[in-house]
């Protein structure tokens, strides 16, 4: 035996087995982490031009409250304890300048305008109780203070249409549980086991018939999670019209199709054993069948999306720079997310684009259902604007902000994370061919977009807020309605107003519709409306006279008067309507941005309805008006509670004044039908209802401004598709061999509830 021999074998297994090392160690060894960069720029001073917008801060909105408790003589209550009699602070939001001050601040070279606050106040404890609006400034450090009520809406605004605050509900809890409950123990116990907390109440809007109502049905449900869709059958209207909360009283008692003249009368009835009595399974405080807990264990992971060499887009304070996009965004306390100087390629296309008001009128046989018309800007889209839940409610690795509010409460508030901002991979092409024709290639572009998304909870229904950026110049307002289906308790005739979601749950047919503000300023502030259609016409074959061609052509059409420019909800619209600008592309023709709607909504609250003015936004699936100052929004957080006597009517903004060449407002309406229906249980699912318009480039430009997209993909069956320069779709084994560094999973949702 060779005595080397046991040298070289050792030699070589040390060999094999380093070899084998290194093999498993690389298999074994994580990838390197995407390149990140910082997605919220803090960036201060004069040069941050979009502040003019910006939401106040706790600490102005905390001087805003200081001063006024200070300088009005008037005793003020904290919202948050106050009672009917008291005088107290509302709300406290930016007040945004006026355009003109705007434009020439950001345009003309001039002096930043003041920033100021609008202060809503309730003055309760006085011999004219009424609310009153004040502009408050400048802040930081405010010095002045002026009342605005008058000049907004033409006189004081009557204390009955205050929107109802937090401790106005907890009052009528109260009283239902001290005052009404008490006239119907037997009842209570014996028919709902009622103990003082296995029930809940959802008070429905418009309160009453009349303006100087303030009367609220109580709808009363089993206390559980959902408890949306766990109607009893019992609705109580209270009388809380009163100051004196010792004067309020009981008008009226529904009860599984009865109605009764208050609660000793439905007691009395029942003890001598004179009403029909439906019993009502009491379910687990989990809710049962309407419980959100997931009826399957966790399985394998769906897909995520992230950001291999970092964001795109980035946010300094309130602005948002993205590819060629730049805006500035806020939120109002009363109408939730809106967005201002909205610029593609540094030109701006809209001044302000902003959500109105969200509306559902309901259908019941039962009298807190039918008569239920909500208008969820009075309740304060923006005020509850929920946090968000990383990976669900938004991709995980989006960039998330807090919103900050001060309403129902002298102290002001943080949502936090309740604004989301992320590009997101639609998974489509946005535009691409492939040509096998004469020549042979493939041209196309991902369909990659920014999103800014905010969620209200409002009551039962949560609304999905988007506002998305294109790269072809084209913007998207979309909101998605989830949450759970109102109720009523199935009795009677209860199967024409919807339809059977479980044994005595009603589904109640509603209709959602939703406003929007559109301040397009299509290559400047002066546009006019321009309508372009088809027609067919009929016309001989100039090559063979005798036969005959039906060929479309183009109709054009300017639409001079807002009376023109005002469409009726399902009456036919023009399919492109436009805003002109004064100036024209290469081709010769009006550059142009097309309105798009997207809605599928029920018939509107007939006019003949004594309320149907305070909801007359809701007429018109598009209207265009002049823009004016004193008609900055469509409703007013007032009306909900006198629709009778609206302090904003829609309608009048329409009078037929000449909209050529003015600056412009669209006000669009979108919605949707909803009958519940089985499947809406637990709750309803985003899909198929979803509704929204669209803001595209017409004539705009020369050409598509998303070949200029450094996205692009092209190349010919001459090329070597595998080869990175030709191709960077082919490099992404290696550009986007990386893992997402996602930061650790948080909520704050359940924090200062």
């Amino acid at each position: 035996m060779n005595p080397k021999l046991p040298y070289v074998l050792l030699v070589g297994a040390a060999v094999i087995i380093f070899i084998l090392s290194c093999m498993l160690l690389s298999r074994g060894r994580r990838s390197p982490s995407c390149e990140s960069q910082p997605r919220v720029v803090v960036k201060t001073g004069s040069a941050s031009q979009s502040l003019v917008f910006a939401d106040l801060t706790p600490e102005e909105m905390a001087q805003v409250v200081r001063y006024l408790q200070g300088n009005l003589g008037a005793q003020l209550v904290d919202a948050s304890r106050a009672k009917p009699s008291d005088s107290c602070i509302a709300s406290v939001e930016l007040q945004v300048p006026a355009k003109a001050e705007v434009l020439r601040f950001l345009d003309g070279g001039g002096a930043r305008p003041p920033r100021e606050a609008l202060a809503v106040l309730y003055f309760g404890n006085q011999p004219d109780p009424n609310v009153t609006e004040y502009v408050v400034g400048p802040l930081p450090t405010p010095a002045y203070h002026r009342d605005v009520t008058v000049q907004k809406y033409g006189g004081k605004v009557p204390y009955h249409r205050r929107p109802m605050l937090g401790s106005e509900y907890e009052q009528v809890e109260a009283f239902l549980e001290m005052v009404a409950f008490a006239a119907a123990p037997t009842f209570l116990k014996e028919v709902f086991e009622y103990d003082g907390t296995n029930m809940v109440f959802q008070a429905t809007a418009p309160h009453g018939f009349q303006s100087g109502d303030r009367k609220s049905w109580c709808v009363l449900f089993q206390n559980v999670s959902g408890f949306f869709v766990h109607p009893v059958g019992l609705e109580v209207l209270v009388d809380h019209s009163s100051l004196d909360i010792s004067r309020w009283a009981v008008s009226r008692v529904f009860y599984n199709g009865q109605y009764y003249r208050d609660m000793a009368q439905l007691e009395s009835a029942y003890v001598q054993g004179r009403i029909s009595v439906e019993k009502v399974r009491r379910v687990p405080r989990d809710g049962d069948f309407s419980s959100m807990k997931p009826r399957a264990p966790s399985s394998a992971l769906f897909p995520l999306q992230y950001e291999p060499q970092g964001p795109r887009y980035s946010v300094r304070n309130n602005r948002v720079v993205f590819q060629a996009w730049s805006f500035a965004f806020g939120m109002s306390v009363s109408t939730g997310l809106r967005l201002f100087d909205i610029r593609h390629k540094r030109e701006r296309v809209a001044y302000e684009i902003s959500v109105q008001e969200a509306l559902s009128v309901y259908g019941s046989n039962c009298p807190g259902g039918m008569s239920t018309r909500y208008m969820d800007g009075s309740f304060g889209i923006g005020r509850y604007t929920s946090p968000l839940v990383r990976g669900v409610d938004c991709p995980y690795s989006a960039t998330y902000l807090d919103v900050h509010y001060l309403a129902h409460s002298q102290l002001s508030r943080t949502s936090k994370s309740a604004l989301c901002i992320f590009e997101q991979n639609l998974g489509s092409p946005l535009r691409r061919h492939y040509s096998n024709l004469q020549s042979f290639y493939y041209g196309g572009l991902v369909n990659s977009a920014l999103v800014v998304r905010s969620i209200a909870t409002v009551g039962n229904y949560d609304y999905v807020w988007d506002f998305i950026f294109y790269q072809n110049g084209a913007i998207e307002g979309k909101v998605q309605a989830t949450g759970y289906a109102s109720s009523s308790f199935l009795h009677g005739d209860g199967l024409r107003y919807g339809n059977r979601l479980w044994e005595h749950t009603l589904g109640t047919i509603h209709t959602h519709s939703v406003n929007y503000k559109v301040d397009l300023d299509v290559g400047g502030v002066k546009n006019s409306l321009v309508a372009h259609d088809m027609a067919f016409e009929m016309t001989r074959a100039p090559w063979s006279p005798e036969q005959q061609i039906e060929r479309p052509r183009l109709t054009k059409k300017v639409l001079d008067t807002e009376d023109q420019a005002a469409f009726r909800l399902q009456s036919k619209m023009p399919r492109y309507i436009y805003f002109a600008a004064n100036s024209k592309n290469k081709w010769g023709h009006q550059r142009g941005y097309r309105i798009q709607i997207t809605s599928f909504a029920g018939d509107h609250v007939p006019e003949a309805s004594s309320m149907e003015r305070a909801i007359s936004w809701a007429r018109y699936q598009l209207a265009v008006t002049r823009r004016k100052e004193e008609e900055p929004t469509s409703t007013s957080i007032y009306n909900q509670n006198d629709p009778w006597t609206p302090t904003v009517a829609f309608a009048d903004f329409i009078n037929n004044e000449t909209i050529t060449n003015e600056d412009l407002v669209a006000w669009i309406t979108a919605g949707f039908l909803h009958i519940p229906h089985s499947e809406d249980i637990p709750n309803t699912v985003t899909v198929g209802n979803s509704v929204g318009f669209l803001l595209r480039p017409y004539n705009y430009y020369d050409l598509d401004p998303s070949i200029y997209s450094h996205d692009g993909v092209f190349f010919t069956s001459e090329q070597d598709f595998t080869a990175c320069e030709i191709n960077p779709v082919a490099c992404l084994p290696q550009t986007a061999a990386c893992l997402p560094n996602f930061p650790p999973f948080t909520y704050g949702g359940f924090q200062n509830m």
